[in-house]
């Protein structure tokens, strides 16, 4: 499902849909061009050896990389397109393909959601965790009933190839697809992407699944109850059992919610470790989309969860950037079909914090601040924190943010903090038009 089901998932990240009604105001501004980053990255041809060692953590990035059989190259994704905005630190995510790895912790738990669903519905469900990221505004947005004037169509939430392509937001993006030529039960996992906030629990590419299920009128008939409420009870049956086979025996309880797509709609919380956690959302799908897809006859049900989410819970995991950390420390801990081995830290190095303020312009918004962070620091950004605001007596307002820069893999030393400061500094400068105070 659209999922903020699954999107929402990083702990207190807000739902998709539910910032949707007040929660965060939405300002539509023009992307900043990533090709001025990757230029700042890439360009002297002679570095002196101090510069050169700074440049060994970053990853180099890829030409071309390898979506759902087809062979992409970064300028079909890194595109010099006043509409994109996607930065070579986003394209270099597009061929990991993390949750297809079986001894990575995302691979486990997706393998064990699968064993749920084999074992439970005889294999019927069809499984898809391979296919592109990149997929349509309307395969995103529009079939999936998102509002047009919903604020995760906006260039600051999401990651824009062009007006009309788009690196989608949530697996849902497959839906119709799926559901017009003729599948009827299924999963899709896949990597997603979102602009988003600098902290231990959110970042621009992470991973979700998506199960969808379709009766026919004769599934419902033999019960007696209405097709709605039939839907309901099946879906919940399934995911109460889900929740038992990943956490073991918990409490649980459902939550009435609201999403544009479902109706009834539901979230499922367990009690686990002394609190009430959200483990998906999900519900009985909308009829219009049915309607629209040559399903009008039939009813059925969506979920949606975060990868991450529940992987940082079953294995202790208290960093997401730790899932794309390729050091052995960290990838040794994990085996294929060991669900929920505790990460053992093999290290906590110092933070370093540095502060920058400046007066913003109306166009400013805090994503794209920490996109420009990301951009210049990479994964050594562990957290971009709002730390001063106040407005002076001529009506310009004053943002000073904090960011803490860390190695997961190693110390880092003054000069090469300093060096990522004064970067961000001037590129803050550069794109943004606000004075630095």
């Amino acid at each position: 499902m659209v999922i903020s089901f699954a999107q929402a998932t990083l702990f207190s990240r807000t739902s998709l849909f539910l910032r949707s009604n007040g929660h965060r105001s939405f300002t539509l501004c023009l992307p900043f061009s990533s090709s001025a980053v990757a230029s700042s990255s890439s360009s002297s041809s002679a570095l002196p050896a101090d510069k050169l060692r700074l440049k060994k953590w970053r990853q180099p990035v890829a030409s071309v990389v390898e979506l759902g059989g087809v062979k992409v190259g970064r300028e079909d994704v890194v595109r010099d397109d006043p509409t994109n905005n996607v930065p070579d630190s986003i394209f270099s995510k597009l061929s990991m393909q993390l949750h297809r790895r079986d001894h990575h912790p995302l691979g486990i738990l997706k393998n064990a959601i699968y064993e749920y669903f084999d074992s439970t519905y005889s294999n019927k469900f069809e499984k898809f965790d391979d296919l592109s990221p990149i997929v349509s505004v309307k395969e995103n947005f529009d079939d999936v009933l998102v509002p047009s004037d919903h604020v995760s169509r906006s260039y600051n939430d999401t990651y824009y190839l062009d007006s009309q392509t788009l690196l989608r937001c949530h697996t849902s993006a497959h839906q119709a697809e799926f559901l017009r030529k003729g599948h009827t039960q299924f999963l899709v996992t896949g990597d997603v992407y979102h602009r988003d906030s600098i902290d231990s629990t959110h970042y621009p590419a992470f991973h979700q699944m998506e199960g969808f299920r379709v009766f026919s009128e004769d599934d419902w008939a033999a019960s007696g109850i209405d097709a709605t409420y039939f839907a309901a009870g099946d879906l919940k049956k399934c995911l109460e059992g889900l929740a038992r086979h990943l956490f073991g025996a918990v409490d649980m309880r459902w939550v009435d919610t609201y999403f544009p797509f479902t109706n009834p709609s539901f979230e499922l919380e367990i009690y686990f470790k002394e609190d009430w956690l959200e483990v998906l959302g999900c519900g009985v799908t909308e009829q219009e989309i049915l309607k629209r897809n040559g399903k009008s006859n039939n009813v059925a049900w969506a979920f949606g969860l975060g990868l991450e989410r529940l992987a940082m819970v079953l294995f202790d995991i208290p960093d997401i950037r730790l899932f794309w950390s390729t050091d052995e420390r960290f990838t040794s801990q994990f085996s294929k079909g060991q669900l929920g081995v505790k990460f053992k830290a093999f290290s906590k190095y110092p933070p370093c914090y540095k502060d920058i303020s400046f007066w913003i312009n109306e166009s400013f918004t805090e994503n794209n601040f920490c996109e420009v962070v990301r951009g210049v620091a990479g994964d050594l950004a562990e957290e971009v924190q709002l730390i001063d605001n106040f407005t002076n007596k001529k009506g310009m307002t004053s943002h000073c943010y904090r960011i803490a820069y860390r190695s997961m893999e190693r110390s880092l030393t003054d000069e090469e903090i300093n060096d990522l400061q004064w970067k961000v500094r001037d590129q803050v400068e550069n794109k943004f038009n606000v004075v630095i105070r």
